[in-house]
């Protein structure tokens, strides 16, 4: 599977942005989704989950209550709903992909397939 985020851009803090990430492929509706980011300097950390179906969804503490993952399969693309941003949600923001629907979902490397990455910009 391929995947293209886009969607990010410079907002000022509490603002909000949504992120797409769209894939090719027919066999979109059977992965778990995930969305990851890296700061500058900083190691790429694990945002928000979801299962191939959407029933379950996954959060970083940092983000809990304030985005919202969720997928259209038939569109073959995931959204990350980002609300009152702050500036340290500063980060280039990737989509991930993997087969496997269960186990460990926070690491990188548990997933096979990366988008190129879309810039959020959050401005104090």
């Amino acid at each position: 599977v391929q995947l293209q985020a886009s969607g990010g851009g410079l907002v000022q803090a509490g603002g909000s942005l949504r992120l797409s990430c769209a894939a090719s492929g027919r066999t979109f509706s059977s992965y778990f989704m995930g969305w990851f980011r890296q700061a500058p300097g900083k190691e790429r950390e694990f945002v928000a989950a979801i299962t191939w179906n959407g029933g379950s969804t996954y959060y970083a503490d940092s983000v809990k209550g304030r985005f919202t993952i969720s997928r259209d399969n038939a569109k073959n693309t995931v959204y990350l709903e980002l609300n009152s941003l702050k500036p340290e949600d500063t980060a280039v923001y990737y989509c991930a992909a993997r087969v496997r629907n269960i186990g460990e979902y926070s690491r990188p490397y548990e997933y096979g397939y990366w988008g190129q990455g879309t810039l959020v910009t959050v401005s104090s």
